[in-house]
């Protein structure tokens, strides 16, 4: 009976033990089988195709196959909430993007918070909207866009990829910082906007540039600004809407996320195998044809990146008073 006693007591001391010791052991031998990459959205778009160019490189740096599975619906929510209830392994990882840091505050209700649940490992890229307009429309640039917005108020409809998208908030911060009141138009998804904005139904769009580039290169439609600090390499001639605007910025990102609790140890190297797969030319090239900069940080100063976003969008969405569909 006392040696049975023993040997429990060295059973439960070894078991309080493990859990200490294993994110080390993890991180020893990690990867030692695939690791999936959570894609929030359906496949074919901009965002999940830079999930597939960065998750080939890094695949070749971990050593084991990086899987993209993509998981779309609710506004990014269901692929958040499958990675956010993984275990925190390194084996689940999340393309984490701008509507993670909007829908923080866009919605109340979810059984996971973006915030806290889900631990910052690389940045990739952040990417400018490009402001839009049908070549028809009488204004040509963003002082005479916002000179002919408050003279016409009530007749200009800003479309969207959705209420709450990237594209509403950055042209209602637009709206906040300019003193204007477009009417926004939610659309389901980018590309019925643009569509109609190519047929005179809305009167300006805040796109992605994946959507709208080949349309403004072709002059299908008009390019008042692009929503970055700086102009895009690809796109010179056209101003960044912060020359008339000081301080106005709104960019479309993507990173990798882990369930909270990944060994630091993980995340390190899984940040460091990232940063290195971006500083190859032949990926930044390929990146950059989607208007794509790349966006290389440590995960400390990522995550610092996503809490300035989180505060920045909740100021926007109160202010509009945005709500989710």
């Amino acid at each position: 009976m006392r040696f049975a006693r023993r040997r429990l007591l060295r059973l439960a001391v070894g078991a309080a033990v493990y859990p200490a010791l294993s994110p080390t052991a993890w991180a020893e031998t990690y990867p030692n089988k695939p690791v999936r990459l959570v894609v929030p959205v359906p496949p074919g778009g901009t965002f999940d195709i830079v999930a597939r160019l960065v998750a080939q490189s890094v695949s070749q740096r971990l050593g084991q196959q990086m899987v993209i599975e993509n998981r779309g619906g609710a506004a990014t929510n269901i692929g958040t909430a499958l990675v956010a209830h993984a275990a925190p392994d390194g084996y689940t990882l999340l393309l984490a993007g701008s509507p993670g840091a909007i829908n923080v505050t866009l919605y109340h209700n979810l059984d996971f918070s973006f915030a806290r649940d889900i631990a910052p490992v690389a940045s990739i890229e952040r990417a400018p909207l490009i402001v839009v307009v049908n070549p028809a429309f009488p204004a040509k640039t963003v002082p005479a866009f916002i000179s002919y917005a408050k003279a016409n108020p009530g007749k200009i409809n800003m479309g969207s990829g959705g209420s709450g998208s990237t594209g509403h908030v950055a042209g209602e911060l637009f709206n906040m910082m300019a003193g204007l009141k477009m009417a926004h138009v939610p659309y389901r998804g980018e590309a019925p906007a643009i569509t109609d904005l190519l047929g005179g139904q809305v009167q300006v769009v805040f796109s992605t540039p994946g959507s709208v580039m080949s349309f403004v290169k072709g002059g299908a439609l008009h390019a008042l600004g692009v929503t970055s600090a700086k102009r895009m390499d690809v796109l010179p001639e056209v101003p960044a809407v912060g020359e008339f605007l000081p301080t106005y910025e709104a960019v479309s990102w993507a990173g990798i996320g882990a369930p909270a609790g990944t060994s630091a140890d993980i995340i390190d190297k899984l940040n460091r195998d990232t940063n290195a797969s971006l500083a190859e030319p032949a990926l930044k090239a390929k990146l950059a044809e989607f208007g794509a900069m790349v966006m290389t940080a440590s995960a400390a100063d990522f995550a610092k990146f996503i809490a300035t976003e989180i505060d920045k969008w909740a100021k926007v969405i109160k202010f509009a008073d945005i709500k989710a569909e």
